[in-house]
């Protein structure tokens, strides 16, 4: 690990004022998965910036829906009241995430930038265009299974890790950045990007700026959610697929469908079509299995990861169903 300077602000403005600083600087909350990059000589910042005494823990309920301050723990976001009475989805999405011990430890914020979990971008002697811009993307030839299908490029088919941000990208929520020119407002599906020319630009952040909090827009309340994970192993693993299900049915008909995927693409997958081709449906395996077939149009797979398309079919189809038969 190289050495860095670490300084602690309490202002939100000094903390963006000392991360311009210096041009090879990182914010640090939880470090969860920053300081694993470091231990491995992926991440070498000259600077940390730790925000741990900043104002951005809370969870409150606005006037417009829900606000997650970015340094609200995963943990306490699960367990809220809050949540689990207006967005439950969201805590089963977070349950699904990595141990205990690092539910207590991670951030929002920081859920929200964690990098990819892809074996080439973590072991510094293969060529990954993520972490060294220029040098190629050995997935592509290489072991890819649990790599991209959607919305990859040729410079990089890795995927976004995180079981959060699937569900707030399906919420349709947004997020508040602090930076040198001030506040601005972010719709979630456009805070992370595709890979494109550029893949070691995880989201659209400019240099400098703060993420405060995420906010969730108010929504006719519903039991009718799922999370579902389909994974290696029940623990501390990520996902193969992954799909959040938020559906509104009366009298048996869905009268609106929220759907995002995980571990498909570069970022959260929100599936706008197949949500559209829901409204008005009857809540059947027919409907369901129609918005699934719609879901996977245009998938683009690579050797060792063909059998995603079938499992993310049958992992919507299956996120549906078990959503609409919560009572």
């Amino acid at each position: 690990m190289n050495q860095f300077e670490y300084v602690r602000p309490v202002e939100q403005a000094l903390a963006v004022k000392a991360y311009l600083k210096d041009p090879n600087t990182q914010f640090i909350a939880g470090g969860t998965n920053l300081l694993d990059l470091m231990k491995m000589g992926v991440a070498k910042p000259d600077r940390l910036v730790d925000i741990n005494r900043l104002p951005l823990k809370d969870i409150k309920k606005t006037a417009t829906g829900i606000h997650i301050g970015a340094l609200a723990l995963n943990s306490q976001v699960a367990e809220n009241s809050l949540i689990l009475q207006h967005h439950p989805v969201l805590a089963l999405a977070l349950n699904a995430g990595a141990t205990q011990q690092l539910r207590n430890m991670a951030t929002v914020g920081g859920n929200m930038l964690q990098r990819t979990r892809c074996g080439y971008f973590f072991d510094i002697n293969m060529p990954c265009n993520k972490r060294e811009p220029g040098t190629g993307c050995a997935a592509i030839g290489g072991i890819n299974r649990m790599h991209a299908i959607f919305g990859a490029s040729e410079s990089c088919i890795a995927v976004h890790p995180s079981d959060m941000c699937v569900a707030l990208a399906a919420l349709d929520a947004s997020v508040t950045v602090l930076g040198a020119k001030g506040e601005r407002h972010i719709p979630f599906t456009d805070f992370h990007r595709l890979p494109g020319d550029h893949p070691e630009h995880d989201n659209t952040l400019q240099k400098g700026e703060l993420i405060l909090g995420v906010d969730i827009p108010d929504a006719k309340p519903t039991k009718n959610v799922a999370y579902l994970k389909v994974r290696d192993r029940t623990s501390y693993a990520f996902a193969l697929v992954s799909v959040a299900a938020v559906l509104h049915i009366e009298g048996g008909i869905i009268k609106s469908a929220k759907l995002a995927m995980g571990g498909v693409a570069h970022k959260p997958w929100h599936l706008h079509t197949a949500e559209a081709s829901l409204i008005g449906k009857q809540a059947s395996t027919e409907s369901f299995n129609q918005a699934a077939q719609i879901a996977m149009q245009g998938a683009k797979t690579y050797k060792y990861n063909e059998f995603k398309v079938k499992l993310g079919h049958n992992t919507i189809v299956q996120a549906l169903k078990t959503a609409a038969s919560v009572a």
